[in-house]
């Protein structure tokens, strides 16, 4: 659960500072002349678009919605009907309990015309599954300004069986993990710039030494575990495969069990006198303190944050604490190259219970062409909920006038499926100033993803996987965080529970599924 929690946390944590998800692709892959030629697949001949009949559209997305959901939904549908004839119904399933939610609407038949859809909400599962509806012979016809808009790669990104299933975003996202720190105490305390594993130990050392400051102060798991991975070029596949990583991107065939490798052992025995010097608490695996929240009050010197989280939370610290300088360690630099969030990240599907498929994606179109169904659905009403600056780019909340309104609530709803680029109006990393020169770092070195995509229910090894992952849990995870006594011993005990939890039965899972797609694709 808690590796489940961690994986998925770094997903949402994007969402920080106008920015969310994980996983990759090639999200800059360029826009292609013409849908048919981005997808051949494409089936069916043009359809006569009847919009005689006035339809409701029953559309939900996740989370909460705003008080002023229903005065926006009236206007959108004011605009919908005189455009297509139809109104939606806009849903929002609440971020308490929204997987089971979620899981219900799509298994129950409950009529739907369209949904959220992510990565990170098991969309590729769920489309291997039959819950969408095929969407090639339709959107020619139906969405043809975003079917000739959206790159090729990012259709392929929404392609499963050789079918697309959704609508992706076209917002470009880079979201590796990496370390915020203070970079006036790094100067203060004479550590060198933090650009290895070697400089990251030394800043922590002197914080603790010479501050006398729990460096990572809190849950310092995630710090750890991403780490792990990114120091070795690790690289998870299909989301949570425990210890089961493919050993190189460049090699994305060779997949191990990072438990049983002298570069486990190496850090796992590092890891031991981080913790012995203090690095984090005793009690940090069942600590509920935020590191973040430690770093900003001055009584921690790092927190685990993604690339658009790192930015939000450094605006915001530097915004609470006048005079204090944050920086931002990237773990990408430890391998030279970056992956941009899939495209399905972030998209908009059509459930097969659909009765309204052609109507639903024609108002999806409207969202994603018309700036004023954008701004109404993304930002809210202006001068309510937001200002335009002076050159019309980007909506400032609290608008004018409201700036210290104690009761003003700013509109903000999961808006994520239908972002564009060019009708954007926020400022990625919540306006980081250092944000653009490192999304140029990112585009430089891209690679796009090819391990998320693959999907994987695990159904064959349930048994095992849900045993494997107790054994993370109960025994890995301390050792990883140096909290055993005998690092040798708690390894090698590591290394027999998992034999006999059947991770060698994963594993063989996991290769298996990964051949299959890296073959289909032709990836060697």
């Amino acid at each position: 659960m808690l590796m489940t929690t961690a994986l998925l946390a770094s997903a949402l944590a994007g969402c920080s500072g106008n920015g969310n998800g994980n996983g990759g692709g090639t999200a800059n892959a360029g826009t292609v002349e013409g849908g048919a030629a981005a997808n051949s697949g494409a089936s069916g001949e043009a359809k006569a678009i009847d919009t005689s009949k006035k339809v409701e559209l029953v559309w939900y997305v996740l989370g909460d919605g705003h008080a002023d959901s229903p005065k926006i939904q009236d206007q959108i549908n004011a605009m919908l009907e005189k455009d297509i004839n139809a109104t939606i119904k806009l849903n929002f399933t609440t971020w308490n309990d929204w997987q089971t939610k979620y899981n219900l609407l799509l298994t129950s038949g409950e009529k739907v015309d369209m949904v959220f859809a992510s990565t990170w909400a098991d969309y590729y599962k769920f489309a291997d599954q039959g819950a969408f509806k095929e969407l090639d012979g339709l959107l020619p016809t139906y969405m043809p300004e975003t079917w000739k808009a959206v790159p090729k790669q990012d259709w392929e990104e929404a392609t499963v069986g050789g079918k697309i299933y959704a609508v992706p975003s076209t917002y470009p996202e880079y979201t590796p993990d990496g370390l915020v720190y203070r970079e006036d105490w790094r100067k203060e305390l004479n550590v060198p710039e933090i650009k290895d594993l070697d400089s990251i130990e030394a800043y922590l050392d002197a914080v603790k030494t010479q501050k006398k400051v729990t460096p990572i102060n809190g849950k310092a798991w995630n710090e750890v575990f991403t780490l792990f991975k990114a120091y070795h070029g690790y690289e998870q596949i299909g989301g949570d495969s425990g210890v089961i990583v493919a050993k190189s991107y460049d090699t994305p065939r060779d997949i191990i069990n990072y438990a049983e490798t002298p570069e486990f052992e190496q850090f796992v025995k590092r890891m031991k006198t981080w913790s012995q010097k203090g690095f984090w608490t005793s009690d940090t695996l069942s600590s509920q303190k935020e590191a973040g929240d430690a770093l900003k009050a001055g009584t921690g010197g790092a927190y685990w944050r993604n690339a658009p989280g790192a930015g939000g939370f450094i605006v915001d610290a530097e915004k609470a604490n006048k005079g204090t300088d944050y920086a931002y360690f990237p773990f990408t630099r430890f391998q030279g190259y970056a992956m941009p969030t899939l495209s399905v990240n972030n998209a908009m599907a059509v459930p097969k219970s659909s009765k309204n498929a052609e109507r639903s994606l024609m108002a999806l179109e409207k969202i994603r062409t018309d700036s004023r169904y954008f701004d109404l659905l993304t930002y809210g009403i202006q001068d309510t909920h937001y200002t335009l600056s002076d050159d019309g780019k980007i909506a400032i909340s609290p608008p004018k006038g409201k700036e210290g309104d104690k009761n003003f609530k700013a509109y903000s709803i999961t808006s994520w499926g239908w972002r564009v680029t060019s009708l954007a109006k926020e400022q990625q990393a919540g306006g980081w100033t250092e944000f653009p020169a490192l999304m140029d770092e990112f585009k430089a070195e891209s690679k796009p993803n090819i391990f998320a995509p693959i999907i994987m229910d695990y159904k064959p090894v349930k048994s095992q996987q849900a045993a494997v992952n107790q054994v993370i849990q109960q025994y890995g995870m301390p050792l990883m965080m140096g909290l055993v006594p005998d690092v040798d011993k708690a390894l090698e005990t590591y290394r027999k529970q998992l034999k006999a939890a059947g991770v060698e039965q994963v594993l063989a899972y996991v290769q298996e599924q990964a051949n299959a797609y890296f073959d289909e694709k032709g990836i060697q």
